[in-house]
């Protein structure tokens, strides 16, 4: 009968998601608004057709301009790309992107603009954590007993109070992150603060600070840039619901390929990017050939990750170089365990988030959370030091270590498994990272270089935006890349 209940209210809340994204009360936030065409139409090539290039082609389209676009892969969407293989009845799984909050106001234009159908991302009553060999059942409306010696107050707090009451002070004063002169010179000290470093100026006992990093080692925790951190948490400070794409989100770089397939070139590695004072051109291989395109203006959405491989002639600027060269990016190995059942709703972990861990697994996503049937995939979500570790074996072994601790946080797993798959971000070729970040100091030294045109050349993707590592970051700077080529001389 609470599977039945579930069901209907998921039912339920799936038609109020697709009704709110119609609906006038998101209409509060910006819209990007189409691009006004000029009299001079350009001639422009986009390396890349993730979604960066893609909403920057369907834009330039949109206004008259004239674009081809070059991509290594054979198909669109780069790292929002949804494995439906070797899964049984119709069952599919995010590799990359996978969510987005309402505050994400381009994503949910482009959602809108293709029609697309969305279902509520729902959080488990009855989280399951494992950390220091216990297993930890938090239920609704009750503190758990971690195994820190934390103080009482701290107790009492929780994770997620402790996040409040220690990082208040900088998120009060962060400011808009989305303003162009950001950061000021004011938050460059939080810049250089490694995370322990201020939380412990803040008063936080180093049993708190252990409990706050849940799941990183100390290491890759004081390897993230404070300023970073805190300027995410303050761009979806105002969000109230998160979605999913239903049927997954690759159909939104599918959408935009449908309206743009007589424009991209699959199967087309850049090999070398050239510009003079009259023109861009670019060097690509195909199907054994080099061949060379030239334009008017070149869009590079290419990860630095990538682009730093590549040969430029002339060099970028040295501010540009230090940043493809600088510029870290999150290694993510996601494992894919399909199960007979979904067991692991018996006890009320029943969402996407099911599981917390500090084991190499780290997070634990019941990825069918939004689809029928009873089958499910449970997905094991590694990232920095466990996410390296896990890439770097070979498959077989890495399924059988995430099979082995899956089992410890979810009993029940040896007994229901059927079949697994996985997917290495850093081992794609034209990834080599799951998505940008900032180490502490980069914020302040290498942001204000990393859109910046350099000549004829203009930048996108999600490391150039202030979204990092979200499909609003790669369609907000599709947009911008296309309104400054609009608008060039």
């Amino acid at each position: 009968m609470k599977s039945l209940i579930d069901r209907r209210n998921f039912i339920k809340q799936s038609l109020l998601a697709t009704a709110a994204l119609s609906s006038s009360r998101l209409k509060v936030l910006a819209t990007p608004g189409r691009i006004r065409g000029t009299d001079s139409a350009k001639k422009v090539i986009i390396l890349g057709a993730g979604l960066a290039g893609l909403s920057a082609a369907y834009e330039l389209t949109q206004a008259g301009h004239d674009v081809t676009m070059v991509e290594a892969r054979t198909r669109p969407g780069g790292r929002v790309y949804t494995l439906r293989e070797p899964f049984a009845d119709g069952l599919y799984a995010d590799a990359g992107a996978t969510r987005f909050p309402d505050s994400h106001n381009f994503t949910l234009e482009y959602v809108r603009l293709f029609g697309l159908n969305v279902d509520p991302v729902l959080y488990p009553a009855q989280p399951v954590n494992y950390i220091r060999g216990k297993r930890i059942v938090v239920e609704q409306g009750r503190s758990a007993d971690w195994p820190f010696d934390l103080t009482q107050e701290e107790k009492s707090l929780g994770p997620d109070g402790l996040r409040h009451k220690y990082t208040d002070p900088i998120m009060k004063g962060i400011g808009d992150p989305v303003s162009r002169d950001w950061p000021p010179e004011s938050l460059e000290k939080y810049d250089r603060l490694r995370p322990s470093e201020f939380l412990r100026s803040q008063g936080a006992s180093e049993a708190a600070i252990d409990l706050m990093r849940f799941g990183l080692s100390s290491e890759d925790f004081d390897n993230l840039s404070l300023l970073y951190s805190a300027a995410s948490e303050v761009l979806d400070d105002g969000a109230t619901n998160q979605y999913m794409i239903r049927g997954g989100s690759d159909l939104l770089p599918k959408a935009f390929a449908a309206r743009l397939s007589d424009k991209i070139r699959y199967g087309s590695p850049v090999v070398r990017i050239e510009q003079s004072s009259e023109q861009a051109r670019v060097v690509i291989q195909q199907a054994g050939a080099f061949q060379t395109l030239t334009a008017d203006r070149l869009i590079c959405t290419v990860p630095f990750s990538v682009l730093r491989t590549m040969e430029v002639r002339p060099a970028f600027s040295p501010e540009k170089q230090r940043a493809i060269e600088e510029l870290p990016y999150f290694p993510i190995t996601r494992v894919y365990l399909q199960m007979r059942k979904r067991f692991w709703n018996e006890e009320g972990a029943s969402g996407l988030v099911v599981g917390r861990t500090d084991l190499p697994i780290m997070a634990v996503w019941d990825n069918t959370v939004n689809q029928p049937g009873t089958r499910g995939i449970l997905q094991s979500y590694s990232w920095l030091k466990y996410g390296r570790e896990l890439g770097a074996m070979p498959e077989g072994e890495r399924i059988g270590l995430v099979l082995r601790h899956m089992d410890r946080v979810f009993p029940g797993s040896h007994e229901n498994f059927e079949g697994a798959t996985s997917y290495c971000w850093d081992q794609d070729p034209w990834a080599r990272g799951a998505a940008a970040f900032y180490k502490p100091g980069q914020e302040s030294s290498l942001h204000p270089h990393i859109a910046r045109p350099e000549g004829r050349v203009h930048f996108a993707g999600e490391h150039t935006s202030t979204w990092p590592g979200w499909m609003q970051g790669a369609l907000q700077s599709g947009h911008r890349v296309a309104r400054e080529i609009n608008e060039a001389s």
